[in-house]
């Protein structure tokens, strides 16, 4: 027997690639299941969340929404209210305590997202370890990498080759796993994100992908033109400007602007947080020395 057709292929790759306005521009996909449909609608919000829309979903997910709905609603608030994040916090625990709706793979992948933000990897890890998504598995592989644990990270895409080597998220894993060993692997993640480009939309996620991979092969400048078409697709990208300020000191460039505008646009960044620590050391070695 045939497998069902998969309606909401195009869409989910839409989003895990990053080319979020095309996955809300075609999402109106006919004869969904009600399972389908809500799902559809969770990758739409997830994409207007993604592209900073977060009042709008915030707005029209009420609360007799289905519970994966709420979930993304939830990420929304989290996001777009950070002063408030306690109490959103608080909520996701009511509803990870509920047994009835606490396995449902959405909630458990936002709880995952919302704890790694939190850098709460091991409270994140309660909720995405066991899996049972393609998502949840990619996510782990993330978290696991963020815990500089390649190896656990190793073991999760080997799981997901196992499940569909080609999948999107297998493909993006396997190139997030190769940038983070090094060496000879940078190489093979450069051509999945250079196969990602020959197949799909270009998006900002595919050139910083490339371009991380130039920069750590030494090609600064290939690494600079894929940035500055990444900056003209999306100017607030957090990872191209962080990119393009990294970029721009190895080139000899003056990076300033770049990263005044991560400074203005998103404040949390890693790199702003490391920019301004280092200016304090900076003033108090200045102090000391006066």
């Amino acid at each position: 027997m045939a497998a069902a057709p998969d309606h909401l292929f195009n869409l989910r790759n839409n989003f895990f690639l990053g080319a979020f306005q095309a996955a809300i521009n075609n999402s109106d996909v006919p004869n969904l299941s009600p399972d389908d449909a809500v799902e559809r609608d969770c990758l739409v919000y997830r994409s207007y969340i993604a592209l900073g829309s977060y009042q709008l979903v915030i707005n029209e997910i009420d609360d007799s929404a289905a519970p994966p709905l709420q979930a993304v609603k939830l990420l929304a608030l989290y996001l777009s209210t950070p002063d408030n994040k306690e109490s959103t916090i608080s909520s996701l625990k009511e509803w990870l305590a509920d047994p009835a709706i606490a396995n449902n793979a959405i909630l458990r992948l936002i709880a995952g997202i919302i704890f790694m933000h939190e850098q709460d990897y091991n409270e994140a890890l309660k909720h995405t370890n066991a899996g049972g998504t393609m998502e949840l598995h990619s996510l782990n592989v993330q978290i696991f990498l963020k815990m500089h644990r390649s190896d656990y990270a190793e073991r999760q895409l080997r799981v997901m080759q196992q499940i569909d080597e080609d999948h999107t998220l297998t493909q993006l894993a396997n190139a997030w796993l190769n940038l983070s060993v090094g060496g000879s692997k940078i190489q093979e993640a450069y051509l999945i994100f250079q196969d990602f480009s020959e197949k799909y939309q270009m998006t900002s996620l595919i050139l910083n992908g490339k371009a991380v991979c130039c920069m750590h092969m030494g090609n600064f400048d290939e690494a600079e033109t894929l940035l500055l078409d990444a900056l003209n697709k999306d100017a607030k990208d957090p990872e191209t400007l962080a990119n393009l300020v990294v970029c721009c000191l190895h080139l000899g460039k003056p990076s300033s602007r770049f990263l005044s505008q991560l400074k203005i646009s998103h404040p949390d960044h890693v790199l702003v947080k490391r920019s301004s620590s280092a200016e304090e050391s900076f003033d108090r070695a200045i102090q000391s020395v006066a």
